[in-house]
């Protein structure tokens, strides 16, 4: 006999034997009945047991469950048997052996007698396993500068301001060390992330809506799948997939999402793609949040995705994280693989492509430091509230100066290895 043939025959001769099975039991039972009391049990009649009332079938319908949405988060109702609830065993993070350092000069010089108003950008303050600020020097003859920030990590700035009866002079020099960041998924974190920091990275904010057409693509999206992580890793694929990097676009573009579902054409530039990542996230109930930077040095995976010289005066970039419960912030950058796919010219098939995929769900390759983790943010002395914030910005004679522009740069970035 061919082993198909008797495969199928066991197959078969197993599911007669499971459907006999409760057959010769019951006959088993009447047979006893029958021989204990002489009588044949009455037809159409069953035999009930003295203390035995019978089941009763339940009607009641099953809870209903509200789908993930922003307000109906990961971390209120994580999903049975998902990363949130099925963690692996807590382990102490431990520190990276190989830190990185580097020197970031900012450089604004004007011969001009106008009142001027600078606000700079400042590496995040926050010890982190992949980030340490070493030291801040200045030198400037601005009458008034102090340093401002925002707790949890939402804002550093440097605020200066001339009077017009001087010339500009400002000098900032920064040092900072960076370790690349992997995300483990054998590994818990210790201590959750505060509740007030997680609510308000699912909440929506001018420019990055959490629910109507956004969760309705999210939704799309993510079709059946209930695990977090995997949730996650399905946005990030279709944003690889659907999204286009436009060099075009000045800066880190405007962060304007709603603008992006309204005429159904995704992408941009760093801000607008990752900040498409964090919407989404958000509308299916996964805090997530953008993290505006800068480049300092080359990259190790492609060229297009680090600096070639000490020239950072344009290199201003935003990447994403998400939470899920018993994890840290999980890093990821679609945005660069948008932009792998514009700059290097790599198509669909090319295994470098693949490779970096995998790559840059879960790992920030740190030749580039964070700034801050904040949206909608309110500079001091400022009336209007920014977006994200990463470039500089300079007021002269209050008037904004175009500084995205590269023939217009008031300031100076270098940064290089120490």
């Amino acid at each position: 006999m061919k082993r198909r043939d008797f495969l199928t025959a066991a197959a078969a001769l197993l599911s007669l034997e499971a459907l006999a099975a409760p057959q010769k039991k019951n006959q088993k039972s009447t047979s006893k009945n029958t021989k204990s009391t002489g009588k044949k049990p009455a037809a159409g009649k069953s035999k009930k047991t003295r203390g035995s009332p019978a089941k009763k079938t339940s009607t009641r319908p099953a809870a209903y469950t509200a789908p993930p949405s922003a307000d109906n988060s990961v971390i209120d109702n994580p999903p049975a048997g998902s990363s949130a609830t099925r963690l692996p065993p807590v382990r102490a993070a431990e520190a990276p052996l190989q830190w990185k350092s580097f020197e970031i000069v900012t450089t604004l010089s004007l011969k001009a007698n106008a009142p001027c108003r600078l606000w700079l950008p400042l590496p995040l303050d926050q010890d982190a396993l992949y980030q340490r600020v070493q030291s801040h020097q200045w030198q400037s003859n601005s009458p008034n500068l102090m340093l401002s920030r925002l707790p949890d990590g939402q804002l550093e700035v440097l605020y200066s301001e001339w009077t017009g009866k001087e010339d500009i002079q400002f000098r900032m020099t920064s040092r900072v060390s960076t370790a690349d960041r992997h995300f483990d998924i054998t590994r818990r974190s210790m201590a959750p992330e505060r509740e007030d920091i997680l609510r308000r990275a699912l909440q929506a904010s001018d420019k990055i809506p959490n629910d109507g057409a956004v969760r309705q693509l999210g939704e799309r999206i993510i079709g059946r799948v209930k695990d977090p992580v995997a949730q996650a890793k399905e946005i990030y694929d279709w944003i690889g997939e659907n999204c286009r990097y436009d060099a075009s676009l000045p800066g880190c573009g405007s962060g304007d999402i709603q603008q992006q579902l309204g005429n159904a054409r995704y992408g941009g530039r760093s801000a607008d793609i990752n900040g498409l990542f964090v919407a989404l996230c958000r509308s299916i109930g996964i805090p997530a949040r953008t993290v505006p930077g800068l480049r300092i040095g080359p990259s190790r995976l492609l060229q297009s995705l680090g600096i070639d010289n000490q020239d950072a005066t344009h290199a201003q970039h935003v990447r994403a994280e998400f939470y899920v419960p018993g994890y840290a912030w999980i890093p990821v950058d679609p945005s660069d693989v948008c932009r792998a796919i514009a700059r290097s010219h790599l198509s669909n098939q090319d295994s470098r492509l693949s490779a970096l995929k995998r790559v840059l769900f879960g790992v920030w390759e740190m030749n580039w430091i964070a700034f801050n983790h904040g949206s909608d943010l309110q500079l001091p002395g400022e009336s209007t509230p920014q977006a994200f914030f990463a470039h500089p910005r300079v007021l002269l004679n209050q008037q904004a100066v175009d500084s995205l522009n590269p023939l217009n740069t008031p300031y100076t970035i270098t940064a290089r290895s120490i």
